[in-house]
């Protein structure tokens, strides 16, 4: 009976006045939750457990805890999947145009013209210059000097085929002034395009090639090339008009005398002959015709339009120097012609396999 009450006394005093100080004794003492009160007058109190549901009442467990834990964690993983997929497909879209690991879709790897230099020739000119070359062909007769346009960092070039066709030897230099050898990889005589692929470059700034079936009548255009030898040459205009058929000569001697250039090569317009006869061999491309200053040794090079894209491969210019050896009618007549970049941009893969046509 001793041990008893000594015990429950004890047992008071613990749980009771949990600091140890004081009397445990009395109605106010605390008493643990768990236990019933000493003091059987005073009522139990309040419990703080969480209610119990009433039987049947699914409840929560562990595994449904996780799934609210982690249900934004899910979606965000989702969005990033989709934003992969979506990053990805562009990608290839853009590998599968050029081929190679740079790509030189518009926005893709040259800084174009900021929205508030759009139309500025000078701010064109400083984004789209250092992706035009000029392209040295040595011929058995002779000399070609045109222009070429850089679409991907290890050296790819895109110029016309009559600045190339029957060359021995192609060099080509760019707007540093360094000079490269250079092969012919293909040729495609009826749109007279040919690519050329640098021997040892790397880290060549590529050129933003634009959207053809956007050009209107009236945009804002620049032409860079090399006319004369003149490398970098810059000059301005608009297009004057769009789908001009125009007639060119696919014997790759035509018009290519010593040193020439490419100023005497023919072609054929609104049932008018330049540059000479054509011949018999020929062929006709829908052109953007520009009346931005072009002259012998442009062929090859870019037409851009107000915010930094290619847009256009300058391919025949009427020169009424072949026509007279007066210096006052030498130079641009404001009449010159361009192959749309969506025609380039079809043909790469035709000129990447080594086409010879």
């Amino acid at each position: 009976m001793t041990e008893s009450m000594r015990r429950s006394d004890e047992y008071e005093y613990e749980y009771g006045n949990p600091t140890g100080h004081g009397s445990p004794q009395g109605p106010y003492a605390q008493q643990p939750s768990h236990s019933a009160p000493v003091n059987p007058e005073w009522p139990p109190p309040p419990s703080y457990e969480p209610p119990t549901a009433p039987a049947g009442t699914p409840q929560p467990g562990p595994a449904a805890h996780k799934k609210r834990t982690r249900g934004p964690v899910a979606m965000l993983a989702a969005v990033a999947i989709v934003a992969a997929a979506v990053g990805g497909g562009t990608a290839y879209a853009f590998q599968e145009l050029t081929g190679k690991d740079t790509a030189a879709s518009a926005g893709t790897t040259t800084a174009v013209v900021p929205t508030g230099k759009r139309g500025d020739v000078a701010a064109i000119a400083a984004a789209v210059s250092p992706s035009v070359v000029e392209v040295q062909a040595t011929l058995a007769n002779g000399s070609s000097t045109g222009s070429g346009v850089i679409i991907t960092s290890g050296g790819e070039i895109v110029t016309n085929n009559h600045v190339v066709s029957g060359a021995s030897s192609v060099k080509v230099r760019t707007s540093d002034g360094t000079t490269y050898p250079a092969e012919v990889v293909g040729t495609d005589s009826s749109k007279d395009l040919a690519l050329v692929e640098l021997k040892g470059a790397s880290g060549l700034k590529t050129a933003s090639l634009g959207d053809s079936s956007g050009v209107q009548v009236g945009d804002t255009v620049v032409a860079i090339g090399s006319p004369e030898g003149l490398t970098g040459t810059v000059t301005s205009g608009i297009v004057s008009a769009l789908d001009r058929d125009v007639t060119v000569s696919t014997d790759e001697n035509q018009g290519q005398g010593q040193d020439g250039g490419d100023g005497q090569w023919p072609f054929q317009f609104g049932g008018r002959q330049f540059n000479g006869d054509t011949g018999s061999s020929t062929t006709t491309y829908k052109a953007i015709q520009t009346d931005a200053s072009l002259n012998p040794g442009n062929s090859g090079g870019a037409l851009i339009d107000a915010s930094g894209h290619v847009i256009g491969i300058n391919s025949a210019m009427y020169s009424s120097s072949s026509q007279s050896s007066s210096s006052s009618d030498a130079g641009s007549i404001g009449l010159g012609f361009a192959i749309p970049v969506n025609t380039v941009k079809s043909d790469l893969a035709k000129l990447r396999a080594g086409s010879t046509s």
